[in-house]
């Protein structure tokens, strides 16, 4: 096991190192206004005596080795457009708590309401009407058929008007938190619920399950002892997933109800064109990627003992 979480890690930190290179790179072929605040107002010789501050008159590797090494000093670099002068690392560490709450909390809705929904889904296909299982196919299509940034809008419109609700989120108002958690977990929430439905129906075709029938265990202990658990396993593997897809929706819902977290932060360093902030930002976000695929791996080693994380095992 120490020997797997070695070589992930190293896979990770490659991972991570080709992906920040990639955007540097991308980010110094973008106008170097978004270096200046008041650009316009500039001359000339001021912009390059500007650039060669910033040590952006380099060759491109040898500003990549100082990014990097900056990387490993936490010297991220300061901001040149949404608050001039203060580090990056300061402004994203006042607004990193406020995403986590809201991202982690949508997760565990996702996990609380999803998982409940696959096994009502799965039992009621062997019912006679089947009628959870096709009410339940139809919340998971119409969520992952329709593009997020609609049932976000819709769900903004319609249920702001409920009492106590609002368009807007305030810290201080605990009701105009329900919105955006709940917007956040819809997705993640129809995910869990689709492959647990699946994996369980496949469970309960194999023999075991109609061997434990036929010698009389009743139904409900069958599906929670054997195919819940055994179902479950391959369903870890999906916990990533939901984590990039939670970082990805926290992008247009915090921009969407004004929360001053890491995603509203993010569109803002983009439309301002501070690229510093940007790629600080997109470090943080990749690396939060990245460290969720490495423990979705460990936890469905951890839960299935009968997998082996050898050299060929265990991988992404």
């Amino acid at each position: 096991m120490a020997k797997y979480i070695g070589k992930r890690l190293l896979r990770s930190l490659l991972t991570l190192f080709l992906i920040m290179s990639i955007v540097f790179i991308l980010l110094r072929q973008m106008p170097i206004e978004g270096y200046f605040q008041n650009f316009e107002k500039m001359s000339a010789l001021q912009i390059k005596v500007g650039l060669q501050q910033l040590g952006l008159t380099d060759p491109l590797p040898v500003q990549l080795a100082n990014f990097w090494k900056g990387v490993l000093t936490g010297d991220l670099g300061v901001s040149h457009k949404y608050r001039v002068g203060v580090d990056v690392l300061e402004i994203i560490a006042g607004k990193m708590p406020l995403s986590i709450c809201i991202g982690m909390a949508a997760l565990c809705i996702s996990l609380l309401v999803g998982l409940p929904l696959g096994i009502l889904m799965a039992r009621s296909t062997r019912t006679r009407w089947k009628l959870g299982d096709k009410l339940g196919t139809v919340f998971v299509v119409v969520i992952q058929g329709v593009p997020a940034a609609i049932y976000y809008l819709l769900i903004q419109f319609y249920f702001s008007r409920l009492p106590g609700a609002s368009m807007f989120f305030y810290m201080d108002q605990p009701t105009t938190w329900i919105l955006p958690i709940l917007s956040l977990s819809l997705g993640n929430t129809a995910y869990y619920a689709m492959w647990l439905r699946r994996y369980m129906v496949d469970e309960s075709n194999k023999d075991y399950v109609t061997l434990a029938r036929a010698k009389g265990v009743p139904t409900a202990a069958i599906s929670r002892k054997h195919v819940f658990r055994n179902a479950l396993v391959p369903l870890v593997q999906f916990i990533p997933t939901s984590v990039i897809l939670t970082l990805m929706g926290s992008l247009y819902v915090e921009s969407l109800y004004s929360i001053p977290g890491m995603g509203g932060l993010l569109v803002t360093a983009i439309q301002g064109q501070d690229n510093t902030l940007v790629q600080a930002l997109v470090l943080i976000y990749a690396a939060i990627s990245i460290l969720g695929l490495l423990v979705g791996d460990l936890l469905m080693a951890l839960m299935d003992p009968r997998i082996t994380l050898g050299k060929k095992e265990g991988g992404r």
